[in-house]
Formats: C-alpha cells, sequence, structure tokens
C-alpha cells in the first residue's frame, strides 16, 4: 500500500501506457475484444486516479504546496529530471481528465467500426500526453508530454474525423506546433539565464519559481510573450481561435469531446502554473494585463456572437468554447482570488458542460449523419429521455443557478469587478448572448412538432449512451449545489500565486476593508500640538 501511496502519480500515468502496451498483442479481426479493453483501461485509470480524492486533503504539501512528488534522475547531463507533482489545481484538472476520458471512449463503442485498435491505442497514448501535463514539475518533462498529446490527436482527427478531417488535421497540427516551438524558445532562455546566474543547470520547475524576481524586466516581456502565444494558440484566444471550429467539427465525437474538455484547459493552465509565477513582473504589467483583458473581453463576445449565427450543432458549440473560455483567461489576468479560483472551477465546468454537449450532438449524429439545425424540431416527441438530458447540460452550459456554471462565471465576475468594474460590465453581455444561442439551439431541435419523417422513428437513449452523460451531469449538480471543497483545494495555490504575481492585493483588500483614517494636515497637527502644550502649562500654574 505504501508503494502504491507513493507512487500514485506513476501508476495513474502509465496505466493507459501500459494498457496501450497489451492492446498491440489483441488481434485487429476481434474488435469486441478491442473494444472491451479499450474500456477496461480507460475506467481501470479513473480508479486509479481515485484515491487521490480522499488522500489529497490528509497528504502533506512537500515543495511549495506541491504534493505525492516523485523525482528521479533522468538526463543528468542536462539537468532534467522525471519529476512529478500536484496541487489543487492540477488535481482538480487530473480528475476532470481521468473522468472524461473514460466517458469519451465508452461513446465509441459503437461509432468506430475501422481500425478500432489503432483509435483506442491513439486515445490512450493521447491519455498519458495530457497527464503527463498536468503532473509534470519539470520543463523539459512537461514539454514531451505537450509535445506527445499532439500526435494522436492530429491521427484522431485525420484518420477518424469528417470529409475535411485532413485540413482540419493539419491546420490543428500546424497552429499547435508554432506555438509549442515558440514556448520552446521561452524554456531555454529561462534554462540558460538560470544557469548564467547560478552556475547550476536545471528544469526543475521549482527552482526556477524561486528566482523569478531575479530575471531581469525586459527577459520576462520576452519570454511572456513567447509563452503567451502558445498558450493562447491551445486555448485559444482571439485572434488565434480559427483552428478550432474546424478541428472540433470534423473530428470524431469522443475527440471533439477531450479536445474541449481537456485540451483547451491546458492553454489556461500553462498561464496559472507557468507564466505568472515563473514571469511574476511581466504578468503584473498594466500593459500586458490590459492587452490579455481585452483579448479575453472580446472573445467572449465574438464568440457568443459568431454561435448565434450558425447552423451546425458542432461548430455553435466549438465557437462557444471560444466564448466560455474568454471568461477563464479574464478570471487569470484579474490577478486576484476570486478570479483565479473562478477561472480554474470555470476551466472545470467548461469541460463537463461542453464535453457532454459534444457527446449529445454524437448521439444524434450517430441516427442522422447531420448535424444541421435545420433538420430537427420535436426531437423531445420522440426522444424524451434524450432531451430531458440535453436541457440539463444545456442550462448548466448556460450558468443557471444550481449547476455548475453559475459559480465558476459568478465567481469570475467578483474578481473581475474587483479589478475593474468595466471588465465585468462588458463581460456579462457573453453570458446574456450565451443564454441567447444555447435557448434558441434547444428551442429549434427540442420543441415544436416532429415533422420531418427522417426523425419520427429515432430510438431513444440506451443503458450505455445514458451513462456517458449521467456522472458528468451530477458533477455539475454538485458544484452548483456545493462547490466548497474545490474552492478549499484552490485556496492555497491560488493564494501563494496572488502573493507572487500580485503581491499588493491583499494590503489593498484589507485597506478596502478597514480603512485607515486619513493622515492630519500638517496645520491641524501643529495645532493639536500647541493644544497640548498649552494644556500642561495651564497644569502647571495651578
Amino acid at each position: 500500500m505504501n508503494f502504491f501511496h507513493d507512487h500514485i502519480l506513476s501508476i495513474i500515468l502509465l496505466t493507459p501506457l501500459a494498457g496501450m502496451v497489451v492492446l498491440l498483442f489483441i488481434p485487429g479481426e476481434n474488435k469486441n475484444a478491442i473494444r472491451w479493453w479499450g474500456n477496461l483501461v480507460m475506467f481501470a485509470g479513473f480508479l486509479a486516479s481515485l484515491p487521490l480524492v480522499f488522500w489529497f486533503d490528509q497528504e502533506p504539501a512537500k515543495e511549495q504546496l506541491f504534493k505525492f512528488t516523485e523525482i528521479h534522475p533522468w538526463i543528468a547531463s542536462i539537468g532534467a529530471e522525471y519529476h512529478l507533482g500536484i496541487d489543487g489545481i492540477s488535481f482538480l484538472l487530473i480528475m476532470l481528465t481521468t473522468v472524461l476520458g473514460f466517458l469519451a471512449v465508452l461513446s465509441s463503442w459503437t461509432a468506430v467500426e475501422e481500425r478500432a485498435k489503432e483509435y483506442y491505442a491513439m486515445f490512450m497514448l493521447l491519455q498519458v500526453g495530457m497527464l503527463g501535463v498536468f503532473m509534470s514539475l519539470d520543463f523539459f518533462l512537461f514539454y514531451v508530454f505537450w509535445e506527445v498529446m499532439l500526435v494522436p490527436m492530429y491521427f484522431i482527427i485525420g484518420v477518424w474525423g469528417g470529409p475535411r478531417k485532413l485540413y482540419a488535421a493539419i491546420k490543428f497540427f500546424l497552429y499547435t506546433l508554432t506555438g509549442s516551438v515558440l514556448m520552446l524558445l521561452g524554456i531555454l532562455t529561462l534554462y540558460f539565464r538560470y544557469a548564467k546566474d547560478t552556475g547550476h543547470t536545471t528544469f526543475n520547475l521549482l527552482d526556477l519559481m524561486s528566482h523569478s524576481n531575479a530575471w531581469p524586466f525586459a527577459m520576462q516581456v520576452w519570454v511572456f510573450a513567447a509563452f503567451a502565444i502558445g498558450f493562447a494558440i491551445k486555448v485559444p484566444m482571439f485572434p488565434f481561435h480559427t483552428w478550432l471550429p474546424d478541428a472540433h467539427v470534423e473530428a470524431p465525437t469522443a475527440g471533439s469531446a477531450i479536445l474541449a474538455g481537456v485540451l483547451l484547459k491546458m492553454g489556461t493552465y500553462g498561464f496559472i502554473r507557468f507564466s505568472l509565477p515563473l514571469l511574476p513582473r511581466a504578468s503584473a504589467d498594466p500593459t500586458v494585463v490590459k492587452v490579455m483583458v481585452w483579448l479575453s473581453i472580446i472573445a467572449i463576445i465574438y464568440g457568443a456572437l459568431v454561435s448565434m449565427m450558425q447552423r451546425d450543432m458542432k461548430k455553435l458549440i466549438a465557437y462557444s468554447s471560444v466564448s466560455h473560455l474568454g471568461f477563464c483567461t479574464l478570471g487569470i489576468f484579474a490577478l486576484n482570488p476570486h478570479g483565479l479560483s473562478g477561472s480554474v472551477i470555470q476551466q472545470i465546468n467548461h469541460g463537463i458542460s461542453t464535453g457532454a454537449l459534444f457527446l449529445i450532438v454524437g448521439l444524434i449524429y450517430e441516427r442522422r449523419h447531420t448535424r444541421e439545425i435545420k433538420e430537427f424540431g420535436g426531437l423531445s416527441n420522440v426522444m424524451p429521455r434524450y432531451a430531458t438530458l440535453f436541457m440539463i447540460v444545456m442550462l448548466s452550459s448556460i450558468g443557471l443557478p444550481l449547476l455548475n456554471g453559475f459559480i465558476g462565471e459568478f465567481t469570475i465576475l467578483q474578481g473581475a469587478f474587483e479589478a475593474h468594474w468595466q471588465w465585468a460590465a462588458w463581460a456579462v453581455a457573453g453570458i446574456v448572448l450565451g443564454a441567447a444561442y444555447m435557448l434558441w439551439l434547444y428551442q429549434r431541435t427540442m420543441f415544436g412538432p416532429c415533422e420531418n419523417p427522417k426523425n419520427q422513428a429515432l430510438k431513444d437513449l440506451n443503458l450505455r449512451e445514458m451513462m456517458t452523460l449521467i456522472p458528468l451531469i451530477v458533477w455539475a449538480f454538485w458544484i452548483g449545489i456545493y462547490p466548497k471543497p474545490f474552492f478549499n483545494v484552490l485556496e492555497a495555490p491560488i493564494r501563494q500565486i496572488v502573493q507572487t504575481v500580485n503581491p499588493t492585493f491583499g494590503a489593498s483588500a484589507k485597506a478596502r476593508v478597514n480603512p485607515q483614517p486619513a493622515a492630519e494636515p500638517p496645520s491641524a497637527a501643529l495645532g493639536g500640538r500647541m493644544a497640548e502644550t498649552a494644556a500642561k502649562h495651564a497644569g502647571v500654574a495651578h
């Protein structure tokens, strides 16, 4: 048991990889065995991550609030190590990855017939890359996992995607690779500057963070720009978002769910984990903050407006991701506890709600082989279970109270208002527009008479299909009704980030709550001293 506890992160990380190795020995013709094995491996990965839920609060933090740390020599000549560890931020994203990874693969049971063995192998490799990104505390190891994750997603889109799959896959690959190269330049800049300052070469993230105040400001700005482009492409932020709709529309259902639910979070995670604590002065520079905030606000409003114009359900949800993730980056660059904690919660919420929306679109696509909104109408008459689950997920996405979206958006807007009320005022427009396009989508597809003959004989959801959605809906209600455990695990790492990047926030917040009396003007102080002197002389005379 001690071995399992001490190496829990490695076990979670390597379970899909071990499953992929075994999968290679299963005959390709035995599709039933491949499906069962693929689902069992992803479910085993989820089960392996479950102890984190019970152990996280009890586990003492070892290195700068990181828990379950493992460190082993790897490439000693360049200072690279196998170094894993998690805090509250990465803990929540790891749980999202293991849950959504299993449900996405479960949704593929009947959707994939050709090259099923390679399909499940790519998903297992993708899972390893995503988990490694969230666990790595070594920059070199992080970059390896970042690139590993790119390859299987390229094949998932390019082999099992729609009619324009090659165009979408190449566009996704080129955009992400461009950002990766710029990010690598930033990593190497920090690596060589640290070696120059200390005489010691390392990719250890914690060592680099401890040296962050020593980086020259000009260097911080250039490295921040390199990181920002790499992470902004992955989010994606406006104007780097153009690869996303094509990738979502052409990817298979499970690929879209994982792309929206987990891969996009690597950009926002990169800002929180690397940009802010490693480059605090550049991150807090007023010009940098204004640029990032206004790009976020443009994404919020632009993504919502474009979503309202879409005729394809998948493309509508893809553009809604641009809008929702604009809220996440707005919360990050509010640079206060409410903004940052709301951003992380909203990243989890987006993975739950938008991941479920892509699964819902995939379920109807399997039956009708079209995603055109005009082809549907009145589906609630023939598919009541489908319509009920769709309604809950849709309300979750628009931020109805008692569901997860409300908690994240409210906390982000609170953080934005604390920074500048104008930011919150502009961002509210995105919530109103988001409700408009989601309610309009639901009304056009679910309500009214079912007049299209092709829809009148559609089968409602079976048990397996319902089980791909129910866990996400339960999680949405949990966050919406009782978010306290989620905020508790985020409190310590968020507080540390705010202290690093915005150290004056605590003092200014206290000043607003407990304002100190204004200093007396010199004339008043002089008058007070003269009065005291006169009183003393009067006392002596008496």
